[in-house]
Formats: C-alpha cells, structure tokens, sequence
C-alpha cells in the first residue's frame, strides 16, 4: 500500500471524484469548456494529495496539500457557476457539496503551519 492510501483526505477526495465524474457526464456538450476544467480540477485535487502522501519533507507536503486545497476552490467555484446556469440537474450538483466541503477542511487543517 503507498503512503497516500492511507490517507482518509485521499479516500475522500476519490468519493469527491465519483460523484463529480456523476455531473461531467450529465453536462451538455455546449459546456465543454467547464466539463474540462471541473474534470481537471478535480483530477488535481486527488493527485496532489498523493503527491503530498508520497513526500518526506514536510515543507514539500505541506506544498502540495495546498495545491490540492486551491483546486477545491477551484472546484467549488465551477460548482457555483454551474449551479447558476443551471447547467446540470441541482441534485447531482449538491451530492457533490458534502464531500467537497469535507475535503477541502480536511486539507485546510493539513497546510497550517505550526509556530
């Protein structure tokens, strides 16, 4: 098992995945342009954490936590826009709030540094 596995923020992140690859299906091909970011931060948000899990220094996994915590912004943002043009059915859009929310306090906490 990698280091990363054990993490519960990277298993997490991988339920935050399905439900988000759930909306990405359901997106009209007129957002393609969304449908790539949102799949592209997502996607980061699960490798950096990996990334993070893999590293010895704590500086560096530090570093890669908060990448992964800005693409939660970020997939939290195209959630929003999303919700505004209702672009998708609001019910696959709010089953994804949860573990989003979850994730990205769980990397907030993992990306403070101690005095």
């Amino acid at each position: 098992m990698f280091d990363h596995e054990k993490l519960v923020v990277y298993q997490r992140s991988l339920e935050l995945l399905d439900r988000v690859d759930r909306v990405l299906d359901a997106m009209p091909t007129g957002r393609a342009h969304l449908r790539d970011q949102l799949d592209r931060a997502v996607t980061s948000i699960v490798l950096n954490i990996a990334e993070g899990g893999g590293e010895f220094s704590p500086l560096e996994k530090q570093r890669f936590y908060r990448m992964a915590k800005r693409s939660a912004t970020e997939t939290a943002a195209i959630r929003d826009v999303l919700r505004r043009r209702k672009s998708v059915a609001m019910e696959l859009i709010d089953a994804a709030r949860g573990p989003l929310t979850e994730v990205a306090a769980m990397l907030t906490q993992m990306t403070r540094v101690e005095p």
